[in-house]
Order: C-alpha cells, then structure tokens, then sequence
C-alpha cells in the first residue's frame, strides 16, 4: 500500500544504506555470566538465539570464573588466600611482588 517508502533508484551504486557489524570467523558475539545451575538454561537461550543471526555459531562454556582470567578450579583457593581483590564489577589479583608487611608470615 502507499504506507511504503517507495525507493525506486535512490541508494543505487551499492551505497551502503543503514548498519552493520563487521564479524570474521572465531570473533565472539555475545557473553553471558550466569551461575552454574543455570548454565543449562542459558545454554538453550543461546541455542535459540543462533537462528536470528546468519550463518554458523558455536556456544562455548569457558572454564573461567566470569568474565575474570581465574579458572573456576583456581577460584576458591585465591579467594581464601587473598589474592583476589574486588574491584566493581572486576577483580584485582593481588600479585607475588610487594611490601613485606603484607605477607602473613610478617604480620603480628
């Protein structure tokens, strides 16, 4: 009916028109931080999610805690050492290196 735009020639000579993302194969597209009961249901939301965009994609679950660089097997044991320091919605890892003063066996 007359509510279309009517486009005729305009954009002609393969001007781009509207936005896009440029995405090579192996960039990732989205993250989800989830806890671990709910992996399962995130997993089939992704699956979902897969076909509204083209061509091939692949759900990954990281062996990382969140969107930090600490495996989930390494968390638990900073987190009773003090190694990791929250910082916002990040983490700090408190580093070997350092005052003496800080290291427990120095401490009264």
């Amino acid at each position: 009916g007359a509510d279309r735009l009517q486009t005729g020639m305009r954009h002609a000579f393969g001007k781009p028109v509207g936005k896009i993302a440029r995405v090579d194969i192996g960039d990732i597209l989205l993250s989800l931080r989830v806890r671990p009961e709910n992996v399962g249901q995130a997993k089939e939301a992704l699956r979902r999610s897969k076909f509204k965009f083209a061509g091939r994609q692949v759900i990954f679950v990281s062996k990382k805690f969140g969107f930090t660089k600490v495996y989930h097997k390494d968390w638990n044991k900073m987190m009773a050492d003090g190694k990791i320091l929250p910082d916002g919605v990040g983490i700090q890892i408190q580093k070997e290196k350092g005052p003496l003063s800080r290291l427990a066996i120095f401490k009264d």
